[in-house]
């Protein structure tokens, strides 16, 4: 059996999904050479960034893509965070879910529960599951408000 080359293993990677540079740097760190591997894979991910195989605009679209219609802005930023993405990507990354938050977790809420609590403990419970997924406490609120309020004022939130 042959051994894949470094540049081999991360191809493989990407051609799974998108990885940031550090993500590869990680996965591929075990299979380094004893003898100058560090080099040698900065060499490669050099090479695939300037190929434009590997993107970190792409790898911030590809988790906005798979996880902002069913988590907040707080938990996606979060992912974004764990993959060791230059600021300026999370930055822009935050500016787009923001503008989105509230539409976002109405069409989450709707799923979930798609009535207002009867109670206290069954706004609570909401609240819990809402803040658990990533979106703000204001906009819990609103959501729940205008649950209260009825469609028009879930319409009219959309607006703001």
């Amino acid at each position: 059996m042959f051994a894949l080359s470094l540049k081999g293993r991360a191809l493989r990677y990407l051609a799974a999904r998108e990885h940031s540079r550090a993500e590869l740097e990680r996965k591929l760190a075990p299979h380094l050479p004893e003898d100058g591997g560090a080099a040698e894979l900065a060499r490669v991910l050099d090479e695939l960034a300037a190929k434009g195989l590997l993107s970190e605009a792409r790898v911030a679209e590809s988790v906005l893509h798979r996880r902002a219609g069913r988590l907040g802005a707080a938990r996606v930023l979060q992912e974004l965070r764990a993959k060791a993405l230059p600021q300026a990507v999370i930055e822009d990354a935050a500016e787009r879910l923001q503008a989105t938050e509230l539409a976002r977790a109405q069409a989450v809420w709707r799923k979930k529960f798609g009535q207002a609590p009867a109670d206290a403990a069954g706004r609570a419970r909401q609240m819990r599951f809402m803040a658990q997924r990533g979106f703000s406490g204001d906009t819990v609120r609103r959501v729940l408000q205008a649950a209260h309020g009825g469609a028009e004022d879930l319409d009219a939130g959309l607006d703001e």
